[in-house]
């Protein structure tokens, strides 16, 4: 009986060893987060940042406005953009299913990195646009340069 408790038994140092090791993996992957610093950007403040609201046309256009201004600043003609319609369709989709949001502004924001962000300030996602491409981030970042209305 002895021998096969000795089998079933963990040794103690190996399983010190990788308990410490889980833990030291642990605080790496998310030290900010055990330290309470989870909220700060690593990226610092954006370069530039806008809110926008998303319309749905009767004849299929999409219009983009300033939600400070609510000037209109882009036309989405239909058949075009296929893109951006995709990805305001994916970020507005837990809205709709909530049925929560709708009047709330989608925030638009260029970085000091490059990097483009599409954020929903009502289900907190964000969506890095530079994994999608040149282009298709192209196409929102010129809607943070346009000025005015169209």
């Amino acid at each position: 009986m002895s021998a096969r408790a000795a089998l079933r038994s963990i040794p103690r140092v190996p399983l010190l060893a990788g308990l410490g090791l889980l833990l030291f993996t642990l605080f790496v992957t998310d030290g900010f987060g055990l330290l309470g610093r989870a909220d700060a950007s690593p990226h610092g403040a954006p370069l530039r940042m806008r809110d926008f609201r998303f319309e749905d046309r009767a004849d299929g256009a999409i219009v983009a406005r300033d939600a400070a201004s609510n000037a209109e600043v882009e036309v989405f003609d239909p058949g075009t953009n296929g893109f951006v319609r995709g990805a305001l369709r994916a970020m507005s989709r837990p809205r709709r299913q909530a049925d929560t949001g709708r009047d709330v502004p989608f925030r638009l924001a260029v970085w000091r990195d490059g990097r483009v962000t599409l954020e929903d300030p009502v289900t907190s996602r964000t969506v890095e646009l530079n994994a999608f491409g040149e282009t298709n981030k192209d196409v929102f970042l010129k809607l943070l340069l346009i000025e005015g209305s169209k």
